[in-house]
């Protein structure tokens, strides 16, 4: 169970908070409060460490800019998609079998949703002018995050609960989410047009 647990977080919390979960892991098998299975413990390394601590602290300050927070979930589609694969076929294993691919297939398609959920929702958000909003919904990340680790190192029955509830609101929502963010375009995309005619009408004068 605890070993399903690791797996599901990991995949879950790289879509959110990949450096946070490599880091808290990292930092736990290090220390010695969890025993990571072998296809893991290269995150105890003081360097996997150090860069994921590091660029833990630039997620963080990144994700409270509105607007950068999501030029910053675009990149990360291609980091944090693979890397929360990887990341839960290496919890069930150091040794290529059919369980690892299946983990790392179900891992994925775990960290794309989240990810994309994550990152349609500020895009949403960035369209108010206030940056409180934007700031409430990173601060709730963050939590969400840590509460989850938390969860699946001492409750991982409850974390796993919970993660399928979590999962069923994001397959509901992602829906929505799609036609707030074509929505959203379409409007920019107007807003521009007009902006642009008088320049159009001005040059053919």
């Amino acid at each position: 169970m605890q070993t399903i647990a690791l797996t599901s977080l990991l995949a879950w919390a790289s879509g959110i908070r990949l450096y946070l979960v490599v880091f808290a892991v990292g930092l736990a098998g290090y220390t010695s409060y969890v025993d990571l299975p072998a296809g893991l413990r290269v995150l105890e390394h003081p360097w996997v460490i150090g860069a994921a601590g590091v660029l833990l602290l630039m997620e963080f300050l990144v994700d409270k800019v509105p607007g950068l927070d999501s030029v910053w979930d675009a990149f990360h589609t291609l980091v944090r998609i693979p890397a929360g694969a990887l990341l839960a076929a290496g919890a069930t294993g150091d040794s290529l079998s059919a369980l690892t691919v299946a983990a790392g297939l179900l891992g994925g398609t775990i960290t794309a949703g989240t990810h994309i959920t994550k990152a349609g929702s500020r895009a949403i958000i960035n369209a108010s002018p206030e940056p409180f909003s934007n700031w409430a919904a990173s601060f709730t990340e963050d939590g969400l995050v840590v509460t989850g680790i938390w969860l699946a190192f001492l409750y991982p029955v409850v974390f796993l609960a919970a993660l399928g509830v979590f999962l069923v609101l994001v397959i509901w929502l992602l829906p929505k989410l799609w036609r707030g963010v074509a929505a959203m375009w379409r409007l920019l995309r107007t807003r521009t047009m007009i902006a642009r005619a008088p320049r159009g009408e001005e040059q053919a004068r």
